[in-house]
């Protein structure tokens, strides 16, 4: 089969599943299993290997984070019923003060609570970074919101055991310690240079509290004007309440928590006045955390010890990621049956295995999109066409991520598409995989716009209107990305 039909059909059946997705409202899996259809009986596969592909694509990506992915669900559900990221906060507002705390916030969320489930962890967290955003000042608000949106989507896709990080990985055969180390050194500048850059453009005048906050957070800020720089000075100060905005409409998250958080964090910025819980829970929040920082530590250090060519049999399999999550994982039930009681730890991980059912499905079928577009044919005429450039297949993955979140305004969906369609060049263009992995998960950060349901979440429970919120979210993360992609570029020269 010539060139011209496969590169034809390969645009048909993305823009086809794109369409369905955004304009018939068709669910993502069926959208991807549609597609690969199209695309597996218009190439060389046609009848007899198409299914097969495609169910091979599903179960080859199973096989390699279903687990994986169920485990660090199950962790996030488990520290987010134990109460944990509330205490966080508490606790970084008195390590750091409230003028550091969109910086600490946004990195601890991008590269320590990548386990829980990204709506939820949302919930949990913004009306906290709301209630803190009160300390810092008139610009609380922008600061806390493009803070949390910012550490929220670069998190799912650079660093493990974020769900769209754990899928580029399995994509492209890239080991989850490499991942994991790449992804770090990627991500902490990434967020370091987004957050800054966007303060300098807030109090430059980016940002209007008359017209990209709520009435009620405008008032609020208001308010407590006079008093900003005391706050400021004083890290020790109480906490404004927050005022409950419930989730409003367009957020898929259900009211009574976003309230029941809200609630949290009133009694517990009060209590943080007088320092006693945070001292108190200090020692609780290490050990909360303690069976989650252990597992990334045993995949890390097998990573480390392959970088250094040192092979023990045990060494791999204590670092194997599989078995690193497990312990984390009975670490953190263990720890959860402790604190709260054997029958809140089964609620809990009865909900996580309700939020991993879609992810693990999802994050499968784009694997057999991924299967059908190599086996199709795509990766060797490409291949062929970008094999003397060294940067250009960054970029290019960089930019078909970037396009296909714009259109379809699913992160994870626009990395996974991404890198399978490109998956084939990998190993003849003497490019890393985890270069093409990280590359696609910086692009499909581009543009978080109103097709998400993170960018509503955030307008809502961070009390902005639609305009404050393309600003904070849209801008913000899209920054990011592309700050992120001018970062790869040198780390890439690591590789040759």
């Amino acid at each position: 089969m010539s060139d011209v039909p496969v590169l034809v059909n390969t645009a048909v059946a993305i823009i086809a599943t794109v369409v369905l997705i955004v304009r018939f409202r068709v669910n993502p899996v069926i959208s991807l299993v549609l597609g690969s259809l199209y695309l597996g009986l218009t190439t060389k596969l046609g009848l007899d290997k198409t299914v097969q592909t495609i169910t091979k694509g599903f179960g080859d990506i199973m096989a390699e984070v279903g687990l994986l992915i169920a485990f660090g669900v199950l962790m996030g559900a488990i520290l987010q019923e134990m109460g944990t990221i509330e205490q966080l906060v508490h606790r970084l507002i008195r390590l750091f003060g409230p003028k550091r705390l969109p910086y600490s916030m946004s990195l601890t969320i991008g590269t320590l609570l990548q386990s829980i489930y990204l709506d939820v962890l949302l919930v949990i967290s913004a009306p906290l970074a709301r209630s803190a955003s009160r300390r810092i000042g008139p610009l609380g608000t922008p600061r806390m919101a493009v803070a949390m949106a910012i550490g929220l989507e670069c998190g799912i896709v650079l660093v493990v055991p974020g769900v769209g990080a754990l899928a580029l990985a399995a994509l492209l055969h890239v080991p989850l310690g490499t991942m994991l180390l790449w992804g770090l050194l990627l991500i902490i500048p990434t967020i370091v240079i987004s957050v800054a850059i966007m303060t300098f453009l807030f109090r430059k005048g980016f940002w209007n509290p008359a017209t990209d906050e709520s009435t009620e957070s405008h008032e609020a800020h208001t308010e407590v004007g006079a008093d900003a720089q005391t706050e400021q000075r004083n890290t020790a100060g109480q906490h404004t309440p927050a005022r409950s905005t419930g989730a409003a409409g367009g957020s898929d998250a259900p009211g009574p928590t976003a309230t029941a958080t809200l609630d949290k964090t009133t009694d517990g910025a009060e209590q943080d006045a007088d320092g006693q819980q945070a001292e108190a829970g200090a020692p609780h929040l290490l050990l909360s955390f303690a069976p989650l920082l252990f597992a990334l530590l045993m995949i890390a250090t097998g990573a480390i010890a392959d970088a250094a060519d040192l092979h023990n049999r045990v060494l791999t399999f204590l670092a194997d990621p599989v078995v690193a999550l497990l312990v984390g994982l009975i670490g953190t039930v263990v720890i959860g049956r402790i604190r709260m009681g054997q029958k809140r730890v089964e609620d809990a991980i009865t909900r996580g295995f309700k939020d991993s059912g879609q992810i693990l499905i999802l994050t499968a079928v784009g694997g057999s999109l991924a299967a059908v577009v190599a086996a199709g044919g795509l990766g060797d005429i490409l291949r062929g066409y970008f094999g003397a450039h060294s940067f250009a297949p960054l970029l290019l993955v960089w930019a078909i991520a970037a396009v296909l979140h714009i259109a379809v305004g699913s992160v994870t969906i626009s990395a996974i598409t991404a890198a399978g369609i490109l998956a084939p060049l990998a190993p003849s263009l003497g490019i890393d995989p985890v270069l093409i992995a990280l590359a696609a998960g910086t692009g499909s950060l581009f543009a978080v716009h109103v097709t998400s349901n993170t960018f509503w979440l955030l307008q809502s429970l961070m009390g902005q209107t639609t305009r404050g919120t393309l600003k904070t979210c849209t801008a913000g993360v899209s920054l990011a990305s592309v700050v992120a992609i001018i970062l790869l570029q040198p780390i890439s020269l690591l590789f040759f």
